[in-house]
């Protein structure tokens, strides 16, 4: 029944979350495709299935790689992912994020494959006016990654009106943790996340910076909505299937619905490792909200997902042990 419905099309297979989910779509029995330019991603990452190495703006090469592959449906995680590069460099991400959104989706048309699971964010709903967020809260980006994120998904609602193309939108929260078998962890550079950043911070790497320390909560950082990178890669199983045997588009948000401050994460940080993290106080960061945390009920009810790693120092002993055993990334790996 698997080869019936063809092999899945992962664009940005090779980055964090993508390589993950390309993972657990081979471990599902799925024949899978990973496209990606390799900007971001690492070709280390794709391990167990073929790599086609193109961007989304060539869609000859897209095309051939459908019809090569015979795809049925595409995991759409290719995008530029932080908010304070969108701030400084919008063209980008409106050039990668939404035009080549756009070259995915008109490929996808001419070759009638119209199943997408796209990879959306927390960044469309802006400042909360209340919390824990639901899906049915106002989306008012406040930062041009969350722009073009919302952008794409009015995109695919007017994609399906007009043409009957499907899809699960997946909005993150904060993606974090590694590959509890060891074979994957976070790699961005430069690294970004915070998680990773305290990591680096304790093992020597200088200090971390804390952006902002007058937010309306409890210590004057960030709260934010941790949720493991396999509980997420796992949600992306459950929306494809609701695409293939229901035929039904949806929104869902996934969190772990608890939020927890930057000073949380540098005690957790420093509780799984065994070491201090030192850090320094920085001003806010400009797009940054003061309070992200999710309702996951949605995809619960409707989609029976529960995420596995409930706790953040589960989350962080995963991402440890990857930096542990990957001191320099998928480049650079210790032995014995």
């Amino acid at each position: 029944m698997d080869a019936e419905r063809g092999a899945i099309l992962v664009t940005g297979g090779a980055g964090y979350i993508g390589s993950h989910a390309a993972k657990s779509l081979v471990r599902a029995g799925r024949r899978v495709v990973v496209y990606d330019n390799l900007s971001a991603g690492h070709r280390q990452a794709v391990q167990w299935c073929d790599l086609v190495v193109g961007d989304l703006h060539d869609r000859d090469l897209l095309r051939a790689t459908i019809d090569r592959y015979r795809v049925s449906a595409v995991m759409h995680f290719a995008a530029r992912a932080s908010v304070g590069e969108s701030v400084r460099d919008p063209s980008g991400y409106y050039r990668n994020n939404v035009e080549g959104t756009l070259a995915l989706l008109r490929t996808m048309l001419e070759a009638a494959v119209l199943r997408l699971v796209f990879s959306s964010t927390a960044a469309v709903y802006g400042e909360p006016e209340e919390v824990p967020i639901t899906e049915g809260h106002a989306t008012c980006p406040i930062n041009p990654y969350g722009d073009t994120k919302l952008a794409v998904e009015r995109m695919l609602a007017n994609f399906e009106a007009a043409y009957g193309l499907r899809s699960v939108t997946l909005r993150y929260f904060n993606a974090a943790g590694a590959d509890p078998e060891g074979d994957l962890g976070e790699d961005h550079r430069p690294e970004a996340h915070l998680i990773p950043l305290a990591l680096q911070a304790a093992l020597g790497g200088g200090p971390l910076q804390v952006f902002g320390d007058d937010y309306q909560t409890p210590d004057g950082t960030c709260l934010r909505d941790y949720v493991h990178v396999s509980d997420l890669a796992h949600a992306h199983l459950l929306a494809l299937d609701r695409i293939e045997t229901k035929g039904r588009s949806g929104v869902y948000n996934l969190g772990n619905g608890r939020p927890f401050s930057v000073k949380d994460v540098i005690a957790a940080v420093e509780r799984v490792g065994g070491r201090p993290v030192p850090w320094t106080q920085a001003g806010r960061r400009e797009g940054d909200p003061g309070v992200l945390f999710a309702s996951s009920a949605r995809i619960r009810d409707e989609l029976g997902w529960q995420a596995a790693f409930t706790t953040l120092e589960r989350i962080v002993e995963t991402a440890w042990r990857w930096k542990l055993a990957h001191p320099g990334g998928f480049d650079e790996r210790t032995t014995g």
